[in-house]
């Protein structure tokens, strides 16, 4: 089975990140830009802090009338996230989302942090090798 140190190296190369002192509102217009439903939380040195979703969003700041200028990405990203290892096999990827119930691993090596696979990433290995996995 695929690692998902390869599924990484077909990714983009930039991280989709944001500081932890940003606004909430920031956030929203930076996952707009991207195009991406999550950001990766980094601090000045860019160590990854956590991840912050549009679930996270809409449950800790929308849900509970907060204001999104106000409120800062560090009040409401998310630090407890499963994780992968680059070495871990996709097969490995899938099983840790649906035991937690996520749809994003951050992946580390060598205790580095080294990117995010996303249950679209899977997904959309899945579409592009799709004769190796139906035929």
């Amino acid at each position: 089975m695929e690692k998902i140190a390869s599924l990484l190296e077909r990714h983009l190369s930039h991280f989709k990140n944001i500081e932890p002192d940003c606004s909430i509102s920031d956030a929203l217009c930076r996952m707009s830009t991207h195009n991406s439903d999550y950001l990766i939380v980094m601090d000045e040195k860019k160590q990854f802090l956590g991840l912050l979703t549009e679930r996270d969003i809409a449950r800790k700041a929308l849900f509970m009338h907060r204001s999104l200028e106000q409120t800062k990405v560090k009040e409401l990203m998310n630090t407890q996230w499963p994780f992968a290892d680059t070495h871990d096999s996709v097969a490995n990827c899938m099983k840790i989302m649906k035991e937690y119930h996520v749809k994003f691993v951050p992946v580390f090596q060598n205790m580095e942090f080294v990117g995010v696979v996303s249950a679209d990433d899977i997904l959309n290995e899945v579409v592009m090798n799709r004769s190796l996995v139906f035929d």
